[in-house]
This record gives structure tokens, sequence and C-alpha cells, in this order.
């Protein structure tokens, strides 16, 4: 596989259970960079878990928090690095262009039975707990799907290894290196011509 040469961070975004933080994680050690998970950077600095600062402050407060966070993520150094993104990050229109602007973002994306399947017995997601997981789910697929495919680059995941999962990202990566390399060069050889 052609070699990846990265100049800024790559943001994993997708619903809960779509793999982002275990992708990430593997996607990092792959390209040899850190891996950060912006909900545990939250937790870190809020002193509490997402659900407690959900139930304590409310939705409001976790967005305004998780935007700051992201923030610094993406500024700070190392500057290329692996950021995993909690679910409704990249629906925030602020973290969005963001991430659009500073960062290379790839959305996973995953079928309702794979991630009503992973989420179904953990207890940290907020919005999954005290509800039937398979509807929730299935609305926020239809409420956000449209704006996940905003991101720079979209893998299918399934049911599968992470090595299986990992391998597409990689093979997306290289895909988009490459489309980024002929717009550069289309656009130098316009310049020339003109």
């Amino acid at each position: 596989m052609p070699k990846i040469i990265l100049d800024k961070p790559i943001v994993m975004v997708g619903l809960m259970g779509a793999g982002k933080t275990s992708v990430g994680r593997a996607l990092a050690r792959a390209l040899g960079v850190d891996f950060v998970d912006s909900d545990s950077e939250i937790e870190t600095a809020a002193g509490a878990s997402v659900v407690d600062i959900f139930s304590m402050y409310g939705e409001q407060e976790f967005r305004r928090a998780e935007t700051s966070v992201i923030e610094r993520l993406l500024d700070s150094e190392p500057r290329v690095k692996v950021i995993s993104t909690g679910e409704g990050a990249f629906i925030t229109p602020t973290v969005r262009e963001m991430v659009l602007s500073r960062a290379i973002s790839i959305w996973l994306k995953a079928d309702l039975d794979l991630l009503v399947k992973r989420t179904n017995f953990r207890n940290t997601r907020p919005q999954l707990l005290n509800n039937d997981s398979r509807v929730i789910l299935s609305q926020l697929i239809k409420e956000r799907y449209d704006t996940y495919a905003m991101a720079n680059i979209m893998v299918e995941t399934h049911d599968e290894s992470l090595r299986k999962t990992l391998n597409a990202v990689l093979r997306a990566l290289v895909g988009y290196q490459k489309e980024q390399e002929n717009n550069k060069s289309n656009q130098s050889y316009k310049q020339r011509k003109e």
C-alpha cells in the first residue's frame, strides 16, 4: 500500500457503535501517530462521565464542552493524530466547520442491525439508557446520515474483523490523498495555462 503522508489530524465521525474508537485506535497505530478520544477528554476535563454530564447539566452544556475540547484537540501538538468523536459532535455546525477546515474526516457508516448489536449491552450511551435502542438508532440514522455524508471520506463498516475495517479505511485514505493530489495538479496546470 502506498505511504500515507499526513499534515493534519484525522477525525472519526459516525453513530455510536460504528467503531470510531476501536478503528480510530487501530488507525493511529498503523500510521504511527497518537490517538485521542474526545469523550474521554471531556470526562477528564469535567471530572464526570458523559452520562453524568448529560444528566446533571443537559445536552446543551455537554455540546459546549465538546466543542471546546475538539477545538483544543485540533489545534494542539502533535498536529497529526487520530481523534475519535462522540456521535453528536459532527452534527454540531461549529464542530463540523472546524473539522472540515482543519482535518480529514472519516465517516464510519454502519447499518442499523450492526449498531443495535454493538450498543445493546452498554450503559455508557446517554440516549439509549432506558430506551429501545433500535427505535432510537433508527431515528438517529434518519436525522444524521445526511450530515455525516459531508465528511471527506466514507467507509461502510460491517460485522467483520477490526483488521478488515482498518484495511478499508487505509485504502480509502490512500484514494482520498490521490484525489487531492490530482486536484492540486489540475489546479496548478490551470493556473499555468492562464
